[in-house]
C-alpha cells in the first residue's frame, strides 16, 4: 500500500515515515510540509491513500481534502486537532479522520490502529497508474458553436499566471472583444502580476480592474486582490460596465471566478465565452455550468496541462465544461470561435 504524508511539521513527518515504514505493507512514496507540494506529488506518484494534516499551510484545507479527496478519488485520512474539525473534513472530501496525538502518544497502538485504518479506506483494485489512457472525470464530447461571442472571461487558480500568459499571447493583435480575468492572488500581488502579464503578452494590455469603468476590445481586465470584479450593466452598444465588490468571500475566495462567470452568463448569455485554467479547489465550476446553462460556451483545461487539475475537473463533474483542451490548444480555438 503506497501512501503519501502530507504535514507542516518536520518532526511528525520523521516520526510518520520511520514508523510507518516498519510494516510491510506499509511504503511511504512522498512525505510533503505544504499544500503546493502536495498537489505536484498526487499528480505525480501512484498512491493509494494519503494522511494530511488539518494544519496544512499556504492552500485553503477544505479546497485540498476536496481536490484530493473528491476531484483525484484519492482516500484521505486527515489528522484532526478535535472531533469538530475532523467530522468538517469528512463532509469535505476525508475518507476517515483521527484525532492528532501528542507527540509522546505516537506508540506501536496508534500506528496499529493508523495502519487499519489506512488498510479500511485503501480500496480494491488499486488506482489506476498515472499514465493510464482514461482520466476521471470524462472528457465531454466536443460540440460544435455558432453564437456571436462578445465578452470572454477567464478563470484562474494555482498555476494560473503562466497559463493565462500563454493564453493571453495567442490571440494575436487587435483581440475583438473584452477579456474578464479572475486570478486568485494575495494582496499587494495584483498590480505586479498586471504588469508582469501586461510585458509578457505585448499583443495585448493589461490592467487592474476599475470600479466603474467601459470594459473595451482588446483589453484585459484583472480583478484585484481582495475584490470580487463581476459586470454591474451593458450600455446600449454592448459595452460592459465594469463593478468591483466587497461582498463576502465565496468558499473563502475574493476574488472568485464564479462571481464574475455568474455575472457574464446573467448580462450575456449564449454571447458569453468564458476559459477555466489550471487551480485548487472547485472555484469557477458552477459560474461554468451557469454559462453552459444560458447558451454560453466554456473552455476548460485539460489535465495533462494543469498545475493542478482541481477547478477544471470540479467544472467537468458539474457538467460545465463545453470543450476540454490542452492549454496550448485554447488560444487557437477562441480565435475559431470568436472571429466564425
Amino acid at each position: 500500500m503506497k501512501i503519501m504524508i502530507a504535514d507542516a511539521s518536520a518532526v511528525v513527518r520523521t516520526i510518520l515515515e520511520q514508523n510507518l515504514a516498519e510494516y510491510p505493507e506499509i511504503k511511504i512514496v512522498s512525505s510533503v510540509s505544504n499544500g503546493t507540494k502536495l498537489m505536484h506529488a498526487v499528480q505525480n506518484e501512484n498512491a493509494d491513500a494519503v494522511i494530511i494534516d488539518l494544519g496544512l499551510p499556504d492552500i485553503e484545507e477544505l479546497d485540498i481534502l476536496h481536490t484530493v479527496g473528491k476531484t483525484m478519488r484519492l482516500p484521505v485520512l486527515a489528522f484532526a486537532q478535535n472531533q469538530a474539525d475532523g467530522l468538517k473534513a469528512t463532509s469535505s472530501g476525508a475518507k476517515e479522520f483521527v484525532i492528532k496525538p501528542p507527540l509522546s502518544n505516537y506508540d506501536k497502538a496508534f500506528f496499529d490502529s493508523l495502519v487499519k485504518i489506512l488498510t479500511k479506506i485503501s480500496p480494491a483494485p488499486k488506482r489506476p497508474a498515472k499514465n493510464a489512457e482514461k482520466h476521471t472525470p470524462e472528457q465531454p464530447k466536443i460540440e460544435k458553436s455558432r453564437q456571436a461571442f462578445k465578452v470572454l472571461c477567464i478563470g484562474a487558480s494555482t498555476g494560473g499566471p503562466s497559463a493565462v500568459s500563454e493564453v493571453l499571447s495567442g490571440l494575436g493583435s487587435n483581440f475583438p472583444l473584452p477579456v474578464l480575468y479572475t486570478q486568485h492572488v494575495e494582496i499587494d500581488a495584483d498590480k505586479k502580476l498586471a504588469e508582469w502579464l501586461s510585458g509578457i503578452c505585448k499583443n495585448i494590455a493589461v490592467t487592474l480592474a476599475k470600479d466603474g469603468e467601459e470594459a473595451k476590445p482588446g483589453h484585459v481586465y484583472m480583478a484585484p486582490a481582495d475584490t470580487h470584479l463581476v459586470i454591474d450593466y451593458i450600455k446600449p452598444n454592448g459595452t460592459p460596465v465594469l463593478h468591483l465588490s466587497d461582498e463576502e468571500p465565496e468558499r473563502f475566495l475574493r476574488p472568485a471566478v464564479n462571481k464574475l462567470f455568474r455575472s457574464a452568463a446573467q448580462f450575456y448569455q449564449k454571447s458569453c465565452l468564458a476559459v477555466l485554467l489550471t487551480g485548487m479547489g472547485m472555484d469557477g465550476a458552477d459560474g461554468c455550468k451557469e454559462i453552459c446553462n444560458n447558451g454560453g460556451w466554456t473552455i476548460v483545461e485539460d489535465k495533462s496541462t494543469c498545475a493542478v487539475f482541481g477547478m477544471p475537473a470540479a467544472a467537468i463533474e458539474a457538467g460545465g465544461a463545453r470543450e476540454v483542451l490542452p492549454r496550448g490548444d485554447i488560444s487557437e480555438r477562441i480565435l475559431e470561435l470568436v472571429k466564425k
